[in-house]
C-alpha cells in the first residue's frame, strides 16, 4: 500500500491489537533506564516489566472483575514507584500504531486495543518525587554578571534614582527620578516630616513639589497633602509653579529654635 505521497506503507501487522500507556514521567525513566541498562547481545528485547491481569471468572458481567496491575523488575532507578495499577479504558477514539525505520519505511504496528492510565500503588512514596519535583523547580539558579562599570558607581544605593555615570564620562547627565519608584518610598512620621519641611523652607523660601521629593525621598501624595496644609501655591508671578509657608508658620523654626 502507498499513501498519496508515494511512501510505501506496511499493513501487514495492522490488525494486531496492541496497548497504548501512558506513564507518569518518573515512569517513563525508569522505564527507558531499565531497557538502557538490560541492552546486550543475548537479550536483544529486555523485560523492563511484568503485566498481572486478573479475571474473576465468577463476575464476568462486571466491569472491575478485569484488572491490570504492572511491576517493573528492580533496576537502579532512584526511589520511582515500583508498582502500578493500569485503569483501563476502552471508550476511545479508534487508533493505530505507526513506526518508521531509518531508511524511511512507513508501518502499521498494531490497532490499540486498550488505553490506560498508570496509578502507582504506594501513593506515599510517589507523592515524596512529586515534592521533590516541584522543590527543585522552585529554586533559582544564581548567576553571575559581569559589569562594565568598574568604578563602583553601580554599587552605591541611591534610592529614586536611575543609575549613575562613569567619572570618565564626557557628557555627564543629571540623575533623574526613576519612574515608579515612588512605590518604594517609605512614608515618615508626619511630626518628624513637619521638621524635615520647615528646616528646608528655612533654607529657601520656596520650593517647587519635585524638588522637595528629592530632598525628603518621600511618596508625592504624601507630601502633597502635607503642603496643602502648611503652604501656599504661587498660580503667578515671579515663583509660579512653587510652595512657600502660609504666613502662620513662616517664624516656626525660628521660635521652636529659641
Amino acid at each position: 500500500m502507498e499513501d498519496d505521497g508515494g511512501i510505501p506503507l506496511d499493513t501487514a501487522r495492522a490488525e494486531r491489537p496492541v496497548w497504548l500507556l501512558k506513564c507518569p514521567p518518573a515512569a517513563s525513566r525508569a522505564l527507558q533506564s531499565a531497557a538502557s541498562g538490560s541492552v546486550s547481545s543475548t537479550s536483544p528485547n529486555p523485560v523492563v516489566a511484568k503485566i498481572v491481569h486478573t479475571i474473576d471468572l465468577f463476575n464476568l458481567d462486571d466491569p472491575s472483575s478485569e484488572q491490570f496491575n504492572l511491576e517493573m523488575v528492580p533496576n537502579d532507578s532512584g526511589n520511582a514507584p515500583r508498582s502500578y495499577k493500569l485503569n483501563a479504558s476502552k471508550d476511545f477514539v479508534p487508533m493505530s500504531t505507526f513506526s518508521e525505520s531509518n531508511q524511511g519505511k512507513l508501518s502499521v504496528e498494531g490497532k490499540v486495543k486498550y488505553k490506560f492510565d498508570m496509578e502507582p500503588q504506594n501513593f506515599r512514596d510517589y507523592s515524596k518525587i512529586c515534592r521533590e519535583r516541584t522543590n527543585k523547580s522552585m529554586i533559582k539558579t544564581r548567576k553571575v554578571q559581569v559589569i562594565d562599570n568598574d568604578h563602583g558607581g553601580l554599587m552605591r544605593p541611591m534610592p529614586g534614582m536611575v543609575g549613575l555615570v562613569s567619572s570618565g564620562s564626557k557628557d555627564k547627565k543629571k540623575v533623574t527620578p526613576s519612574k515608579g519608584s515612588d512605590a518604594k518610598r517609605t512614608r515618615r512620621d508626619k511630626g518628624e516630616m513637619l521638621n524635615i519641611l520647615f528646616k528646608l523652607f528655612e533654607r529657601q523660601p520656596n520650593w517647587a513639589l519635585k524638588q522637595l521629593v528629592q530632598e525628603t525621598d518621600q511618596p508625592e501624595q504624601f507630601l502633597k497633602e502635607i503642603l496643602n496644609e502648611i503652604c501656599v501655591y504661587n498660580k503667578r508671578g515671579p515663583n509660579q509653579g512653587t510652595h512657600e509657608l502660609k504666613a502662620e508658620y513662616k517664624n516656626f523654626g525660628g521660635t521652636n529654635n529659641e
